[in-house]
């Protein structure tokens, strides 16, 4: 199982970026997938979650309306739009992949350890 996580770079403050993680050995058809980020000298913490589905999408209240997950399962990918990017969105992100009933819960579904599979991260830097 790999994931690979794609697309960060260096961007102004108000830009936009779009993360892709793509998906080998499992289907994310059975699997909800997350984006979490690590800024320098912080915890990792959830940014966004999408259902195995596809039909449910959840986001960390510091990226509601700016940022919007989807999926795409013919093609095992998942990819996170940011838009309205700040400097405090600067950080590692990484893409992981969990059971599909993990996001049932609220706690469930921002709690690292009920992800299985990780994705090596990608840089994203918001300048001011």
């Amino acid at each position: 199982v790999q994931l690979q996580a794609s697309g960060g770079g260096l961007v102004q403050a108000g830009g936009s970026l779009r993360l892709s993680c793509a998906v080998y050995g499992l289907s994310s058809r059975y699997y909800a997938i997350g984006w979490f980020r690590q800024a320098p000298g912080k915890e990792r913490e959830g940014v966004s979650c999408i259902s195995s589905s596809g039909g449910e999408m959840y986001y960390a209240d510091s990226v509601k309306g700016r940022f919007t997950i989807s999926k795409s399962n013919a093609e095992n990918w998942v990819t996170l739009q940011m838009n309205s990017l700040k400097p405090e969105d600067t950080a590692l992100y990484y893409c992981a992949a969990a059971p599909a009933s993990t996001l049932r819960s609220t706690r469930a579904r921002w709690t690292m350890a009920n992800y299985n599979y990780w994705g090596q991260g990608t840089l994203v830097t918001v300048s001011s």
